[in-house]
């Protein structure tokens, strides 16, 4: 992805994938499933009649009064997007504090913390009574989000054979397009139930992914990066021995070790990660934190996942129509996503509904739409921004790249609706374009981390064309003191 790698920049550590770091991988990645969990809910329970009459009746009388005016504008609600949205502005406001939490108690402790949260929102969003109890149960939802998202890239990063960083890595992408594909089809069940109280099981049933990473966690070693950080030196190395299955650890337990003492010895590290990140020497860094987390977003994929069974509505089909196309849209998300790890555009729909042949169209290219997702964006956006970073601004960088992430999810949730009233298909010409540009833009500016140990990734960035003028310190020499160690060339000479 992006431009070449530095040449030689990969080094080769002893150690082999091991059923444990397998298994603490697998678990960690867990974790996605509270994300895709609610992504995929959200949306089929605001198209449920049910629902939209308990909590949004002005929203359900507009529904069901469209008869000759514009299909696009049915669910255009300030209210109803805020209950979508709200999650993602608690998780944007919980991003600047987890970092610290992350840096001073470790990867694991931030999961667990994510976890308890996203039970509790899931309890108080189940049994809601009034559009305040399921506000403040998307926000304790929002902060589950924010501890998780931020915690478990970097945990997964950090425990992963530098070979094999990217396929774990894509374990948590994996894992929100099975938690997507699991509320689509809560969903699709929970309508059929009687009585009304569907939406209450939905949205309930968000305690199952969340109670999975809760207990997970807690039979969770930490990093070894966390844990020498924090001065557990001895614990490092037994846990480093154990998810390399070698006990030739010296070499790549040095490096863990000289990295993080420039964290805390006033080498690279003399002010907080805060203000460390926006040093020149980061400039880089600080840049793939926010465009990668702003690019992701403004692919448009979580107006399909966020409003899905709300979008096929529109379009013409049925209820029940619309959440099964949910579904595919779903398994179609799944499939693509693990082929990862081994024009969008309408026709009518001005007035009145679109003709069922345009629809079934429509869905097979929001399908084609979601598998390049899956090949590209999802997974490898998630990775990317979980490897750059060096160890002294980690925690910030993932901070702030999560900020971005949740502040533009926010705005494209809140923003959605109206924007399909007033622009109709046009939208999705819009989100075309942003598409084009950020495919020029990591042509041209994201160099290739594959293959790369994350405590020597500074060599990407020393040795890029462009980003190689802001990583030179006072003396010329790379910014990064990682990037100063021996790095192999193709010919057999070291480059320092």
């Amino acid at each position: 992805m992006g431009a070449p790698a530095a040449p030689g920049a990969g080094k080769e550590y002893p150690g082999r994938l091991t059923l444990y770091v397998f298994l603490t991988c697998a678990v960690a990645a867990t974790g996605g499933l509270i994300v895709g969990y609610d992504i995929g809910i959200s949306g089929g329970v605001t198209s449920m009649d049910t629902f939209l009459q308990e909590f949004f009746p002005s929203v359900y009388r507009k529904e069901r009064t469209a008869r000759g005016g514009s299909q696009y504008c049915r669910f255009d609600s300030q209210l109803l997007t805020a209950f979508t949205s709200s999650l993602y502005l608690a998780a944007l406001a919980a991003s600047f504090f987890v970092a610290s939490v992350a840096r001073s108690l470790g990867r694991r402790w931030c999961m667990f913390g994510g976890g308890v949260s996203f039970l509790a929102g899931a309890a108080l969003n189940a049994a809601a009574r009034n559009v305040s109890m399921l506000i403040v149960g998307r926000i304790l939802l929002g902060v589950g989000v924010g501890f998780a998202g931020l915690s478990i890239p970097i945990y997964l990063s950090e425990m992963a054979p530098h070979r094999l960083r990217g396929t774990l890595n894509i374990g948590l992408q994996l894992m929100i397009t099975v938690g997507i594909f699991s509320a689509n089809l809560v969903n699709y069940g929970a309508a059929k139930i009687k009585g009304g109280w569907g939406w209450r099981l939905s949205l309930g049933l968000a305690a199952v992914p969340a109670s999975i990473i809760t207990v997970g966690s807690l039979f969770l070693p930490d990093t070894p990066n966390s844990l020498i950080t924090r001065g557990h030196h001895e614990h490092a190395r037994q846990v480093l021995r154990r998810i390399r299955g070698t006990d030739d650890i010296e070499d790549e337990y040095n490096d863990l070790v000289a990295a993080a003492s420039e964290v805390s010895s006033g080498g690279v590290r003399r002010r907080s990660p805060w203000l460390d990140i926006v040093q020149r020497r980061y400039r880089p860094h600080l840049t793939m934190a926010v465009l990668v987390a702003f690019f992701q977003q403004l692919t448009g994929i979580n107006v399909i996942m966020f409003y899905a069974p709300v979008l096929f509505k529109t379009i013409g089909l049925g209820g029940d129509a619309s959440l099964l196309s949910a579904v595919i849209t779903g398994l179609v998300n799944i499939v693509a996503t693990l082929v990862s790890i081994a024009t969008f555009g309408a026709s009518g729909g001005d007035e009145g509904a679109i003709p069922k042949t345009s629809a079934a169209a429509i869905v097979a290219f929001i399908c084609v739409y979601v598998a390049g997702f899956a090949w590209s964006w999802g997974p490898l956006g998630i990775l990317v921004r979980s490897e750059v970073f060096p160890l002294e601004i980690r925690p910030a960088g993932q901070g702030i790249n999560v900020a971005v992430n949740m502040l533009c999810t926010f705005a494209v949730a809140q923003a959605f609706l109206p924007m399909l009233c007033h622009m109709r298909f046009g939208l999705f010409y819009f989100f075309g374009g942003w598409v084009l540009a950020m495919t020029l833009f990591v042509a041209a500016f994201l160099p290739e981390t594959k293959g790369v140990p994350i405590e020597k990734m500074g060599a990407v960035w020393r040795t890029h064309w462009f980003w190689r003028r802001f990583v030179a310190d006072e003396d010329g020499r790379a910014g990064n003191r990682d990037v100063e160690m021996d790095y192999p060339k193709g010919n057999g000479d070291v480059v320092r």
